[in-house]
């Protein structure tokens, strides 16, 4: 079985990731152990010298001759330091104190020297110098300052004058031991970063094969599958998000595979009806006018019936596509619902319904016009399918703020909490046992749905089972007219839109 290797993996890029980063430690380890250990050691004790200096010229200012002294054995010692004071008679450098107790050394004469005449010349200024020494062949590096700076003549004749000489030791030695063991360490460090950049990479990528396994298998057709996470944050929230879209997925299959079904349904019955009327009035009524005048009758009405079927399948396309906007105008709203109202009065003689209704000024509201009547319309109409024995319809507005909002009550069998926020889903009525069933395209409430959404309004409905169900929506509000003077409205806060009440009516149910 071969293994085939991909460069642009996650698991390789972060094997390769870490091996190069352990690689760079160890370049930049070298670099400072070895290739620039003498500059920094020659730099430390340049430093080092400097605070030893100005340490001396404190305790020379501050203390006494024998406290200055003891300063001077111990910094002499702690920090391997030759330390001269020396004041100069006719230009001849005279040891004033060294803490060995011995004679200036000659090889620091020339030093010592050179440096006095440098701080004649700067007028008191420290001065520094590097020199080998030849009778130790060692890098020396000399350093001196004035202790009496502020008691001296401007010709610095009168000047004790500390010198400090600190020997630059060579690391040559240090280094070739320091090799050896960056050697050892290098090679541990790198088997240790493979080892450590292998195992995090297979880590770090086996819930992802997982999780790419499981998206194969969806890609596929397997809806409902639940996505494992890992050890990381990250990778969990994109098996949870991932989880929540197939479980989305199976939902949309089947709402899919109910919606083919009703409309194959839906449009099979009347066409059904057509055709058998058809063959009716061709083989039995054609020569009867009262006969072939109902069963023409009854073609036509399921003629409408299809095309309204047609109808609200196009138009909940059009409008869950993009391709209907709104146009927002100002209109009245209460003439709006009476005018609608008013055309389904017929049905209180023909069929015994009773239509309340309930507005109780004149609501200018902003919206489009024509689809907030459709709206209405369409749930004046749902309301009358599922009215209960009584077939009363309760219709009200009422002014919530800066809102107007009209709901449409009905005294039905209501609707179950679980699918409360599934009636707005096309055809759903046809998908549970326990969603009311009636005759319709099932697309209403979806074209409802569809519409207040483009308008950016808040709607809901409130039910119970056996109890009934309100069904609601609030349309932005320009002003009111024609308040009668008792219709103080007071609004009850309800974050899920339940008891909204007003003087005068009710405007929500529980």
């Amino acid at each position: 079985m071969k293994l085939k290797l991909d460069l642009k993996s996650i698991k390789f890029k972060t094997f390769m990731y870490f091996v190069l980063f352990a690689g760079f430690l160890m370049i930049l380890l070298w670099s400072l152990q070895v290739l620039f250990l003498n500059n920094f050691y020659g730099a430390m004790k340049t430093n080092q010298t400097k605070v030893v200096a100005e340490e001396l010229t404190a305790s020379y200012l501050d203390h006494e001759e024998e406290a200055f002294k003891e300063d001077v054995a111990d910094l002499s010692r702690s920090y391997d330091l030759h330390i001269y004071v020396v004041t100069y008679s006719d230009g001849i450098p005279v040891l004033v104190f060294t803490p060995s107790g011995e004679d200036l050394n000659r090889d620091y004469v020339t030093a010592i020297n050179s440096m006095y005449e440098e701080i004649v010349g700067s007028g008191g200024e420290d001065a520094q110098i590097s020199r080998m020494d030849d009778a130790v062949h060692k890098k020396i590096f000399a350093y001196a300052t004035i202790l009496n700076k502020e008691q001296c003549t401007e010709s610095c004749a009168d000047a004790k004058v500390l010198f400090i000489f600190s020997p630059l030791r060579p690391v040559t030695g240090a280094i070739n031991i320091m090799i050896k063991i960056l050697i050892y360490v290098t090679i541990i460090s790198l088997i240790l970063a493979c080892l450590l950049s292998l195992y995090l990479s297979v880590r770090i990528t086996r819930p992802i094969r997982k999780i790419t396994a499981s998206a194969e298998r969806l890609a596929h057709g397997e809806y409902g599958i639940v996505f494992k996470g890992g050890h990381y944050t990250e990778i969990n929230n994109l098996a949870d998000t991932l989880t929540a879209a197939s479980i989305e997925l199976e939902k949309s299959d089947m709402l899919q595979k109910d919606l083919i079904a009703n409309v194959s349904h839906d449009l099979r019955t009347p066409l059904t009806m057509i055709r058998s009327y058809a063959e009716m009035i061709r083989d039995l009524s054609g020569d009867n006018p009262v006969k072939r005048e109902q069963h023409l009758q009854v073609i036509i009405d399921e003629s409408k019936r299809l095309n309204d079927l047609v109808d609200d399948l196009l138009a909940v396309s059009r409008l869950q596509s993009g391709k209907i906007t709104i146009e927002k105008t100002e209109f009245n709203l209460s003439k709006a619902v009476r005018d609608i109202v008013d055309t389904y009065r017929v049905l209180e003689v023909e069929q015994d319904f009773h239509f309340n209704l309930d507005c109780p000024a004149e609501f200018i509201v902003s919206g489009d016009e024509e689809k907030l009547k459709q709206v209405i319309s369409n749930l004046v109409t749902n309301a009358m399918k599922f009215c209960g024995e009584d077939r009363v319809i309760n219709i009200s507005l009422v002014r919530m703020g800066n809102a107007v909002r009209v709901s449409v009550e009905d005294h039905g069998p209501g609707i179950a909490a679980e699918d409360m926020d599934h009636i707005w889903e096309r055809y759903y009525r046809s998908s549970s046992n326990t969603v009311r069933t009636s005759s319709g395209s099932g697309l209403g409430l979806s074209i409802v749905k569809e519409i207040l959404t483009l308008h950016k309004a808040d709607f809901g409905v409130d039910s119970r089972l056996g109890e009934g169900s309100t069904f609601w929506f609030e349309a932005e509000l320009v002003r009111a007219e024609n308040v009668p003077p008792s219709a103080d409205y007071e609004v009850v806060e309800d974050t899920d839109h339940r008891a909204i009440e007003d003087t005068g009516s009710e405007a929500g149910k529980e």
